[in-house]
């Protein structure tokens, strides 16, 4: 056996427990070739925007101390789910995207040619609960005016680690 064959069984078993776990937080997931996608409609809708964005609605979740999932995609998105039917058709903002009505939404652990789909603020450390999309709408809502300049303990990834060796 390669150690590729190898990886992607571990990966299949590993997208299928995500997806398990969704199920019963009731979130619809499904597996497919191309990665595991959570179902619009139904228990949660999700809010898509782009990076710089969502590092500007967390920076201020977290100053009014809210803590709510977020996911992070190889393609410079992030990504929040929220209550199901509480996010009108249009955000109001060309930038962020409502997907709802049986959409569906390429959820972590999933791989893609130029990364991974990632959670940055797991479902689990806020008990799965879900926002009204107004919370995040209304966080989004003045980013062009204030800029993007995240504020000090937005989330960020790492730019490095620093390692010392001591002798």
């Amino acid at each position: 056996m390669q150690w590729w064959d190898g990886y992607r069984a571990v990966y299949g078993a590993e997208l299928r427990a995500a997806a398990r776990e969704f199920g019963d937080h009731g979130w619809p997931a499904t597996v497919t070739p191309g990665g595991l996608l959570l179902v619009t409609g139904t228990t949660l809708d999700v809010l898509e925007m782009p990076a710089e964005v969502g590092r500007y609605v967390c920076a201020r979740l977290r100053a009014a101390g809210l803590v709510v999932p977020v996911a992070a995609t190889p393609m410079a998105t992030w990504w929040f789910p929220v209550i199901a039917g509480s996010a009108p058709s249009a955000s109001g903002r060309a930038d962020v995207d409502v997907h709802t009505g049986g959409e569906v939404v390429l959820a972590p652990p999933s791989e893609r040619p130029d990364g991974w789909v990632h959670w940055r603020v797991s479902p689990a450390l806020c008990g799965w609960e879900l926002p009204p999309a107004t919370v995040i709408l209304t966080a989004a809502a003045d980013a062009p005016r204030v800029g993007l300049d995240v504020a000090p303990g937005a989330q960020r990834p790492a730019a490095g680690v620093a390692v010392v060796m001591r002798s």
